[in-house]
């Protein structure tokens, strides 16, 4: 069992954020995800047809982040909220990236919804995971640099467990140690807002979409959510 915290000083910094945790246990990542695949071909069929396109830095789900970032010192323009840096990238390239099920099915979600999304294997996380200001020292090894070690900013908003950082700049980028890989079996995924009077229905919804692209290939699927009135959860 894993907890995840978010710290006191994060709960009043954003009093309303809200955080679904969607955990998946009995991962099969080596099966067709059909439902998935069909999920991103639709959205990129909308991009080009011209019917929808990803919410932008204007989009007020994404505005709220960019402030987020501005408050711990991060700029966003240059390194962006995870679900902006998804859709820049989309609307260039016209195609979503194809990683392994689990992350496809996750970005998916994410970029349908305008909502930053990640996943943590649970199998290499070490201890608790807390949401937290970093002090600067721990390590952090980003995602495919398995050879290189970083430390964040002090101050800057962070998942981290007991040896290290998970994610830094909150959303922005994933550690490789906790990376969902085909072979992961124990999955958390997160889904984040920060405005849940506002934006809370748009979460559930990409929550239980999430969920029903994971269920037909996982054991067991569960919904947690994580704020500022309930600071703690154990999947």
């Amino acid at each position: 069992m894993t907890d995840f915290r978010l710290s006191p000083a994060i709960a009043d910094a954003f009093p309303d954020t809200l955080i679904a945790l969607v955990t998946a246990t009995g991962v099969r990542g080596h099966e067709p995800w059909p439902r998935t695949v069909a999920a991103l071909e639709d959205l990129e069929q909308r991009l080009a047809d011209g019917t929808w396109r990803p919410a932008d830095e204007t989009d007020p789900r994404i505005e709220a982040w960019h402030a987020a970032y501005r408050s711990f010192g991060t700029n966003p323009r240059r390194i962006r909220p995870s679900v902006d840096a998804l859709g820049r990238r989309f609307v260039k390239k016209g195609t979503l990236p194809r990683i392994n099920p689990a992350v496809d099915s996750y970005n998916a979600v994410s970029v349908q919804h305008g909502l930053p999304a990640g996943a943590f294997d649970l199998d290499h996380v070490i201890g608790d995971i807390d949401v937290r200001h970093a002090d600067g020292t721990e390590p952090f090894t980003p995602l495919g640099e398995p050879g290189t070690v970083e430390n964040p900013e002090p101050g800057e908003i962070i998942y981290a467990d007991t040896t290290g950082v998970l994610t830094r700049h909150w959303n922005h980028r994933d550690a490789h140690r906790t990376r969902v890989t085909e072979d992961s079996t124990h999955v958390a995924f997160v889904l984040e807002t920060l405005r849940a009077h506002r934006d809370g229905h748009l979460l559930e919804a990409a929550a239980e979409e999430l969920q029903g692209l994971l269920a037909p290939h996982a054991e067991q699927t569960a919904v947690h959510h994580l704020s500022a009135a309930r600071s703690k959860v154990t999947v």
